[in-house]
């Protein structure tokens, strides 16, 4: 039963229209934060934590509220653009469990204000290993404790102030019953022997080093593979720099002053006049229109320079899967042969195959595989590659079966796997 919500009958679906105590006054002061940083203190429990952010609206992923729910505390809202860092909060949760949904969604945002976990428990993550067809909030909070929430608000834009009371209200319920659906999530992955293996994930996501910034981010301007030539491509460059350099200037989201599919029309086209520049498709915009000189430069700078960039840059990354054939067949043959074995595995113990071993550590032990097909060489592999602990006990058998009898049948259709 979940702790705090033995009274109710949890197979009757209810829908929470509000929360129980009401829609509480947002903090927007130091004082104010001062005094939810000691309420929050005094609680006892995990603390439900969640943000809203104005995605497609304001440059970057910062967050524009923050939620926390704790009991005894009651719901704190807290608005991070008026107060700045929340150090204070994050020193009154030292020691005390977060519980978020989809953590990796929000530690980069909390992080920003200065809040780390000293420990974690991710309700999506819990889902997504009980093998939950539907793991978002709305879903698992019916499923598992039979109430109904609304999400009419997830995509809004959470930077407007004053912020409306119906938004107020949906943000406060992301974390109403937060802490409930946690006990929830428990009580099932310990039925189905998975409690220690989501711990491993929660520690995991919580100590995790930041990502490192992307090489050249401008390489993935959607639509990229339809530019040719350096020039062009040097164009491509500028114009996603320009772009950038304006939407943080603005604090806009930079596909609001002018869409990938523009940035790739007007590298392709090389515009020399404002006339033709306002001529391509995507630059009909006001936004857009106000800034031809910005653009125009950025183009006619490519078209000067003496050191246009190179068609491809040197890179860590794998090559796609669909050129393995031709690079490096016998590492396409392990993928081939080892990837349906996983996904086997993971129909067995009833979870997605990416949660039993990340995609990208099965592809890189195919493309670079330990000299051994042992269990032991394919475990130590895959420590290497990141894989947790749950992880390899469970995969690095069956992977060591499925490369063996790969190189068996190799061996008997006389095709020996030269690179094993």
């Amino acid at each position: 039963m979940v702790p705090g919500f033995e009274h109710l009958p949890i197979p009757a679906t209810v829908h929470l229209n509000g929360p129980a105590e009401g829609i509480p006054r947002v903090v927007d002061t130091a004082r104010g934060l001062t005094r939810a940083a000691e309420q929050l203190a005094a609680a006892t429990g995990p603390v439900a934590i969640d943000t809203e952010r104005a995605s497609g609206f304001r440059y970057g992923q910062r967050a524009f509220l923050v939620q926390l729910r704790r009991e005894g505390a009651g719901t704190i809202l807290i608005d991070p653009e008026a107060v700045g860092s929340l150090a204070v909060v994050n020193e009154a949760l030292r020691g005390v469990e977060w519980v978020l949904h989809a953590a990796t969604q929000d530690m980069p945002c909390l992080a920003e204000l200065d809040m780390h976990p000293d420990r974690l428990f991710d309700t999506e993550l819990g889902g997504r290993l009980l093998g939950l067809r539907k793991v978002g909030l709305a879903s698992m909070t019916e499923e598992l404790l039979g109430f109904t929430l609304s999400k009419e608000h997830s995509a809004v834009d959470w930077s407007q102030r004053p912020l409306p009371a119906d938004w107020l209200n949906y943000a406060a319920l992301d974390v109403e019953v937060l802490v409930q659906l946690r006990w929830a999530t428990e009580e099932r992955l310990a039925q189905a022997g998975k409690l220690e293996w989501a711990f491993e994930e929660f520690e995991h996501i919580r100590a995790a080093a930041p990502a490192p910034p992307r090489q050249d981010p401008w390489r993935r301007t959607h639509g990229m593979g339809n530019v040719r030539g350096r020039r062009k491509l040097t164009a491509l460059r500028n114009l996603w720099q320009a772009r950038e350099a304006l939407a943080r200037h603005k604090d806009l989201a930079p596909t609001r002053l002018l869409p990938d599919s523009a940035i790739v029309a007007a590298a392709n086209a090389m515009p020399r006049t404002v006339p033709q520049l306002m001529a391509t498709p995507g630059f009909h915009g006001r936004l857009a229109s106000r800034e031809a000189p910005r653009w125009l430069a950025a183009v006619q700078d490519a078209r000067l320079t003496e050191e246009p960039v190179p068609a491809t840059v040197p890179s860590d990354a794998l090559p796609t899967v669909k050129g393995w054939e031709t690079k490096r067949p016998e590492a396409a043959a392990r993928l081939k042969a080892l990837k349906p074995a996983v996904a086997e595995l993971a129909e067995e113990l009833g979870l997605p195959p990416e949660n039993l071993l990340t995609p990208e550590h099965l592809r890189r032990f195919c493309w670079q595989p330990p000299r051994s097909t042992s269990d032991d060489a394919v475990a130590q592999r895959l420590r290497e590659l990141g894989a947790r602990s749950w992880q390899v006990e469970r995969v690095a058998p069956v992977i060591g079966s499925a490369w063996r009898a790969l190189r068996a049948r190799r061996r008997a259709d006389r095709a020996p796997d030269t690179v094993d």
